[in-house]
């Protein structure tokens, strides 16, 4: 069988398995790994709002901010190499093709307790364009004309089908501009027009990412499905996901020229009896 060639970021070294580890090969599933979306502005994850949890899938809400750059953090916490196909706004975050989080995509490998931060667009072998956070007019995949699934980071995490004894890089050759056929990247494919202030992903600053070739035989289905469904702070209020107005109507003093009491309250130390030998 002729294995699928995939992509690992960094310089590690061929990880070499030993027997024991090969036999004790366990079936994955969704706590085996561990997402989370990084904010350049704060230098830390950014708060979720689970909503599902269920099987294979994950679901949860993030708060998007305008402008603000951010990456995909990934932790692999098994002992066996998997696959992460990879789509922020419905495309491959290494193609740029339409994304279905399919085995047959692109996708970045992690070993075995491996974490891992992708930045950006991969535009090439060793460099990426960053992700932030943007109207979807202004999105990558709004520039393609497809508004299919805006404003979602998508993760299928695939165990590897047939484990080997040792990892072998691959030499890179394939162009990263190449395109699966029937991809319908082309800016005609999709003609949506967007939704009013939806968030979407911008095809940000360029910079260094080196990566490389790698064998990886991908199971046909995933063994855990993640979806991170980001909005603007104004959408997670109306959800109520988060207290905005409400908390701050909470904590707000009366109006000193409005009271909503219809009369005048007794005074501080006085009480109705006192009133009554009146």
């Amino acid at each position: 069988m002729l294995k699928r060639i995939s992509w690992t970021v960094g310089c590690a070294a061929a990880l070499l398995l030993s027997q024991s580890a090969v036999a004790a090969w366990q079936n994955l599933n969704l706590k085996d790994v561990d997402i989370d979306i990084i904010s350049d502005r704060y230098q830390r994850s950014l708060p979720e709002f689970p909503v599902e949890q269920r099987g294979k899938t994950y679901r949860a809400y993030l708060q998007a901010e305008q402008g603000a750059e951010y990456s995909i953090r990934v932790h692999n916490r098994s002992d066996q190499r998997i696959g992460l196909v990879i789509a922020v706004d419905g495309r491959n975050i290494i193609s740029g093709d339409r994304s279905e989080l399919r085995p047959n995509e692109r996708m970045y490998i992690l070993n075995p307790y491996q974490q891992a931060t992708y930045r950006g667009w991969r535009t090439g072998k060793n460099q990426v364009n960053r992700f932030y956070f943007t109207e979807a007019p202004d999105s990558y995949a709004g520039r393609w004309g497809d508004y299919s699934a805006m404003g979602v980071i998508a993760v299928a995490a695939y165990a590897e089908d047939r484990p080997q004894h040792t990892y072998k890089d691959k030499e890179y050759s394939e162009s990263f501009g190449d395109r699966a056929q029937g991809s319908g990247t082309g800016p005609n494919s999709f003609q949506k027009s967007a939704p009013a202030a939806e968030p979407g992903t911008g095809f940000g600053d360029r910079e260094r990412s080196p990566s490389r070739r790698v064998e990886f035989d991908p199971e046909h289905s995933p063994f855990g499905r993640y979806f991170i469904k980001y909005e603007w702070r104004s959408t997670l209020c109306e959800k109520g996901l988060v207290r905005c107005d409400r908390e701050q109507d909470s904590r707000r003093q009366d109006n000193r020229f409005w009271n909503n009491n219809d009369y005048a309250p007794y005074p501080p130390g006085m009480g109705h009896w006192r009133n009554e030998n009146r």
